[in-house]
């Protein structure tokens, strides 16, 4: 295994149909002979799908490969654990995940164990990385958590059910590709999970204690984006231009988050995915209007301006009745592409509240929510949302 990696390398970041072809011309140029390609096995299967596609382009560049198709939904520290082993006997030195968030954190996940200790547990936490991991090149498939592109690697540790973050620079990948034609055969349900967690991803930066001028037009236009296009997406996965606008949405939110960090929603989110093993996205969404109703005590005027950004009328309206407004069209998205409302839909269990609560509040994304709460608090918000109808 190449030992090179002790520097930080500029981010590049390929959008456009057809971008997908340059895959392994990049791979070659960021120095990979051999990756390590991380996905899933229904990506892996697909016909002429992205991971035959990526194939095909390294083929072309003479990049050789091979695959882990162990990719879960909330990847756990035993996936992390199998890519590191396959990256290692095959003597990789590069590692190309194709897949939504789930394939990117575990890349990013595997990187870190190959590059910074066996047990990522102890890395959970802000700038915990000592050395860069090794080239790391994205290809998404989903307009959803934005990983190809974030410093975040959120995992889940399956024997205490606690997803956990590992925030650094280190992890963003030096090359991602978007292609939207990638995601027109995105089924529904997961186009509106993933959307979903763009909108949150948009929402939750701009009112972070973080956030700033640059931060704010990229929410700005993400939630317009989404506005324009999610349920057009859902509606019809063919739609070129939507999913377009989506992917538009997502990089964005993304750049914003990098900066301006989360809150809450993702904080509790994280909680719910651990322990459930619930989509990340359909649990954002619902907690979005029940703790963002929360925050707006903490800034009112901009809640009011998510309100314009998402088409409402606030003509008239006092700012506070105008940040109201906001919260009604965050839970009118999540009902028009068919969010559930309660986190029972999701197996969520009251006696678990409390220690969810208490692990919300020591989660990286919880440090730049507006309001600060306490631990009764957070309990009462999970509370709300699972007895919300």
């Amino acid at each position: 295994m190449k030992e090179n990696f002790d520097f930080l390398m500029p981010s590049v970041n390929f959008f456009g149909s057809g971008v997908i072809e340059k895959i392994g011309d990049r791979a070659k140029m960021v120095n990979i002979s051999k990756a390590l390609v991380i996905t899933d096995s229904f990506l892996e299967k697909m016909e002429n799908g992205p991971v035959e596609q990526t194939i095909n382009s390294l083929k072309e560049s003479n990049v050789q490969y091979v695959i882990y198709n162990g990719v879960e939904p909330n990847p756990k520290v035993r996936n992390i654990k199998e890519a590191k082993e396959i990256y290692l006997e095959n003597s990789c030195d590069g590692i190309i995940t194709v897949g939504g968030g789930s394939a990117h954190d575990t890349g990013k996940g595997a990187g870190i164990i190959l590059t910074n200790g066996d047990d990522i547990t102890k890395l959970a936490g802000i700038e915990t990385l000592k050395n860069a991991l090794p080239p790391l090149i994205a290809v998404n498939t989903t307009a959803g958590t934005a990983s190809e592109l974030t410093r975040h690697c959120v995992i889940t540790n399956e024997q205490t059910h606690l997803k956990f973050v590992v925030v650094s620079w280190r992890n963003v990948p030096l090359v991602s590709f978007n292609d939207p034609k990638l995601m027109l055969n995105v089924p529904p349900k997961l186009t509106a999970a993933t959307g979903m967690d763009t909108f949150v991803q948009a929402i939750e930066p701009y009112v972070s204690t973080n956030r700033n001028d640059i931060t704010d037009g990229q929410c700005i236009q993400a939630i317009k984006l989404v506005e324009q296009s999610l349920r057009q997406a859902v509606a019809n996965g063919q739609n070129l231009e939507a999913r377009t606008k989506m992917v538009e949405a997502e990089m964005l939110g993304g750049m914003a988050f990098n900066n301006a960090d989360l809150g809450y929603v993702h904080a509790m989110a994280h909680q719910l995915g651990g322990q459930y093993d619930a989509p990340h996205g359909v649990c954002c969404a619902i907690l979005l209007p029940i703790v963002e109703r929360f925050n707006i005590i903490a800034c009112p005027d901009r809640f009011a301006d998510l309100a314009v950004a998402m088409g409402e009328n606030i003509d008239g309206l006092s700012t506070r009745d105008a940040a109201d407004k906001a919260i009604e069209a965050m839970q009118k998205m999540n009902d028009d592409v068919g969010i559930p409302r309660s986190i029972k839909d999701i197996g969520a269990d009251p006696k678990d509240f409390e220690i969810m609560a208490e692990n919300a509040l020591k989660d990286g994304n919880a440090f730049s929510n507006p309001r600060k709460a306490s631990k009764e608090q957070i309990v009462e918000l999970f509370q709300q949302a699972y007895d919300a109808k």
